[in-house]
């Protein structure tokens, strides 16, 4: 029961979605994936499950009223034990970003406080999806970052566009979920629906891209993913069919994450983030990644 009760806070069946961002961050960079990219994503695993923990941890009170099946309003885990674990992790996070340079570091320093500022602060403030969304730009520029040396202006710049892409649909989804427990809202979904479309016409619009079929059906996996659910919750906008929309939001991450990859030309990097796609929807199966 511990251990369900912990795989539930911290929401594991939504760790997937991190590795890829580093991946994609250092393939926007023009490199090859190294022991710094490894590192880069160990930070990132760990900061994203300081942030559930965190995030449970102040929503304590509300989950009691709204989701009191969640692991400490059911008395499974004590409000101590997942600060505790919010700040071993953010810890370990920062000395695993410290390891891979103090570029890294910087990065991984900024995405700590986001997280920080977002679970205490922002969640529930207008500035709440510009703040999720920044913490998914910013992990994806730690994976660039850690990767190798500054990259050229040209590749820095694509770093940040990638970032952008991935922080807009970060930006959609966290818009979204703040009506997965009361639902009634039509607005939010069919505006995720719109940026959805965006992104899949930004992201394969890169004409030079040498990988044109991958990053054709990654694409298309990714708006398959996203879209469907939202049109869903914007036809009935339910809570049920709005939190279903919210982990298929999260889910696509995956395959955005390896379109992104597969439009910079890392193609194998790309394949492996894919990779993850099985694994995640096997798993959301039985906890939940919202």
């Amino acid at each position: 029961m511990t251990v369900r009760a912990w795989a539930e806070l911290l929401r594991i069946s939504a760790l997937f979605t991190v590795p890829g961002d580093a991946l994609a961050g250092a393939a926007a960079v023009g490199r090859r994936p190294n022991s710094s990219t490894a590192l880069a994503v160990g930070a990132s695993l760990c900061l994203y499950e300081a942030g559930m923990a965190l995030n449970d941890w102040a929503d304590r009170d509300e989950d009691a009223v709204d989701r009191p099946h969640r692991p400490i309003p059911s008395g499974r885990i004590s409000p101590r034990a997942a600060l505790t674990a919010a700040g071993a992790l953010t810890g370990a996070g920062l000395a695993l970003a410290a390891r891979a340079g103090r570029p890294a570091l910087a990065v991984a320093t900024g995405l700590a406080g986001t997280v920080w500022a977002y679970d205490l602060r922002l969640k529930h403030t207008p500035a709440g999806p510009a703040a999720m969304a920044a913490a998914r730009g910013l992990d994806l520029l730690l994976g660039a970052t850690a990767t190798g040396a500054a990259p050229a202006p040209r590749k820095a710049r694509a770093a940040l566009t990638a970032a952008a892409l991935l922080s807009t649909h970060t930006y959609a989804v966290t818009a979204v979920s703040r009506h997965e427990t009361q639902g009634g809202s039509t607005t939010a979904p069919l505006a995720a629906l719109v940026a959805v479309a965006g992104i899949g016409g930004a992201v394969v619009h890169e004409r030079k891209a040498p990988a044109r079929l991958l990053l054709t059906a990654l694409t298309g996996a990714y708006l398959r993913t996203a879209a469907r659910p939202l049109v869903h919750a914007a036809l009935n906008p339910s809570p049920p069919l709005t939190q279903r929309a919210v982990g298929s939001g999260i889910r696509a991450m995956i395959p955005l994450q390896a379109a992104l990859a597969a439009r910079a030309g890392a193609a194998g990097s790309a394949l492996a983030v894919t990779g993850l796609v099985p694994l995640a929807r096997a798993l959301s199966r039985k906890v939940s990644p919202t």
